[in-house]
């Protein structure tokens, strides 16, 4: 692929980060109950500060101007409306839309769509810190680990600009805004860092600014050389990785965004079809993720790195554990003493799962996966979203348990993990 076709494929990706079709008019919107929906903590959870480890933060329409140098604000993200639809653009290029939002401003819900068109449309609790406090308190949520939302600060995308100087300032200043909206939460929105992992000594150096700022993760592609940039088993990374490990500061890796799912899906469903089998399989294939990291050998080199599989549910990890296992004797062959330990070591070692929907694997699944192995998520206010219900489905899914384990669950692995300061 010749470097100008490179460019147009990572800038592409912005673009492509939400399909325009689910921004489209239709949907369905799904009454809400909000009176019986916000009461907050359910008392059989009386002592629990609930860590919801995966939401996503919808960046302001100002946030890259704010936080930008006075040289370069003219040159920073900014929002147009086009044909009725709220986009990025930095200069004349399209990074896509805001992301997803199907909270309603009015507590209703749109299913069968990725967002409302504008960002008035949706709930402020989305971009707007206080609005999202009284979204968590009503929802009996203490803290959120949040993640982007939409693809401006996506690496591919921002090394197609050809301008270093401005990817990176794209970059510094989300982290920024990300500790910024940590002190003006009180410590209750945890925004994880994004990084210029284009070029080594820039992304180490940003790491270690991150890490003195106090952000509380990062998060990282599944494959880099997707982008023409070294495989997380080259030394490119390792400086990075070392950094991690004594800072005790985890990476994530949000679904698997390597694979593209809709390649998956039959020809001729509709938009809501695909969907659904797409939001599944991203998930699913985190399981990927999981089986990159234990053959590689790197984790015998990083005893100490943690790492989020995050939005990717908890029920497949005893399957593909197994397959693994099973694997390592069927396939490794003479690489077998690539990887020191077993699929299982590596996992209870290194690997944090979240669940939302589902109700079978933590009810059933939960000892044999590891109690502080799990963490809890809502993924508020995206497509999939636990909402409503949230007190409900965790009452539902761990009231067999006893307060010790809902608390580790739902409480001191995400604080352990993200070291939270409480």
């Amino acid at each position: 692929m010749s470097d100008d076709n490179r460019a147009d494929e990572l800038a592409n990706q912005a673009r492509k980060y939400w399909s325009a079709e689910g921004y489209t008019a239709g949907g369905m919107i799904r009454e809400v109950d909000y009176a019986s929906q916000s009461a907050g903590l359910d008392p059989s959870l009386k002592g629990i500060k609930i860590v919801d480890c995966d939401t996503h933060v919808t960046e302001a329409p100002d946030l890259f101007i704010k936080q930008a140098p006075a040289a370069l604000k003219g040159r920073m993200p900014h929002v147009k409306r086009v044909k009725g639809v709220d986009r990025w653009f930095v200069g004349e290029r399209d990074f896509g839309t805001l992301g997803g939002n199907v909270i309603r401003a009015d507590n209703n819900k749109l299913l069968g769509r990725l967002a409302f068109q504008t960002i008035d449309e949706g709930h402020a609790g989305a971009h707007d810190t206080k609005a999202r406090l009284q979204a968590m308190d009503d929802m009996g949520v203490y803290a959120q680990i949040c993640f982007q939302n939409s693809g401006v600060t996506q690496p591919g995308s921002l090394m197609a600009l050809g301008d270093p100087e401005l990817a990176l300032a794209i970059i510094k200043a989300y982290n920024d805004a990300a500790a910024e909206r940590q002190q003006e939460s009180g410590q209750r929105l945890f925004t994880l860092a994004h990084l210029p992992i284009w070029d080594k000594k820039a992304m180490d150096a940003e790491a270690r600014r991150c890490a003195d700022i106090g952000l509380k993760g990062f998060v990282v592609p599944d494959t880099p050389e997707r982008m023409g940039l070294p495989s997380l088993i080259e030394d490119h990374w390792t400086s990075f990785l070392e950094l991690c490990e004594h800072e005790a500061l985890p990476i994530n890796f949000h679904l698997n965004v390597a694979i593209d799912p809709t390649a998956l899906t039959w020809k001729g469903f509709a938009f809501e079809q695909t969907l659904s089998v797409v939001a599944t399989m991203f998930s699913i294939c985190n399981a990927a993720t999981l089986g990159n990291w234990i053959v590689s050998g790197r984790l015998d080199r990083h005893p100490k790195l943690k790492i989020g599989l995050i939005e990717s549910g908890m029920g497949w990890i005893p399957f593909a554990l197994e397959a693994l296992e099973h694997q390592f004797d069927e396939m490794m062959g003479a690489k077998r003493n690539i990887a020191k330990r077993r699929p299982w070591e590596y996992f209870k070692d290194h690997f944090w799962v979240t669940y939302w929907f589902e109700k079978v694997a933590p009810k059933l699944l939960l000892e044999t996966i590891g109690v502080d192995k799990v963490l809890f998520e809502t993924d508020f206010p995206h497509p999939t979203s636990l909402y409503p219900g949230v007190q409900a489905h965790i009452v539902d899914t761990l009231g067999g348990y006893s307060h010790e384990v809902k608390k580790r669950v739902l409480e001191r692995n995400a604080a352990e993990l993200y070291k939270l300061p409480f």
